[in-house]
């Protein structure tokens, strides 16, 4: 039984990440770093923006000039504005939900406010958002949904993580929680990272019309409170 459902948001609510890492692979492609899909997957994904550009630093030698992360960020909403689908079926599920739920996010606090208002997803999760803005350690840290719980007043051996990212996984598992993890967004389509990181989730789905087969008691036909 849980009392909270915590759902990530880019690649769980949101089929943001197949946008987000065509975008980085192009731009970083212009400063001579040459990654692919995989490679996002693998070191990026579910993290915030400031591990990714350390990861950069470390791997490829590479500090990013002032003003790329604002410029970056302009054209990645601008491609939100054309692109950006919520996950099929989600809202159907948070609306039959029995239990309170909310959001844990990497994004920062513009990007998401920008994708939930693309999306039509803003009146889902008014007061209901926490961000890696937060805390001091991003994922795979447990401290984002750590935060998340105790701000709704659920024990951790109480919430239901939903991540498609292993550093995601990493993290729900690190904080006592059950995680399960959603690989039917678009960046995972041809890619296998189960076990990538030795973090196993609870279970694995790739449908939102399959979220309540393995557990009834979660659908009570209104959204939590």
């Amino acid at each position: 039984m849980f009392d909270l459902v915590i759902f990530d948001c880019d690649g769980v609510l949101i089929d943001s990440e197949v946008i987000s890492a065509r975008m980085l692979i192009d731009e970083l492609a212009g400063f001579g770093v040459e990654i692919d899909a995989e490679y996002v997957a693998r070191h990026f994904l579910g993290r915030s923006y400031p591990v990714v550009m350390q990861q950069i630093r470390e791997e490829f030698g590479l500090t990013l000039p002032e003003g790329f992360e604002a410029a970056y960020r302009a054209r990645l909403i601008a491609a939100f504005q054309q692109e950006l689908r919520p996950i099929q079926g989600v809202r159907e599920v948070i609306t039959q939900l029995s239990v309170p739920y909310a959001l844990a996010t990497s994004s920062s606090p513009p990007r998401l406010a920008d994708s939930l208002r693309i999306v039509g997803f803003s009146d889902l999760f008014e007061g209901r958002c926490t961000t890696a803005s937060e805390v001091s350690r991003g994922k795979p840290a447990p401290d984002l949904f750590l935060l998340a719980a105790e701000k709704n007043r659920v024990s951790p051996s109480r919430c239901l993580v939903i991540e498609d990212s292993l550093a995601g996984v990493q993290a729900g598992l690190a904080a006592g929680m059950t995680v399960w993890r959603f690989t039917g967004g678009s960046h995972l389509r041809g890619l296998d990272l189960s076990g990538a990181n030795g973090a196993e989730p609870h279970r694995m789905f790739a449908s939102f019309a399959d979220f309540f087969h393995s557990t009834s008691h979660l659908c009570g036909g209104i959204s939590g409170s």
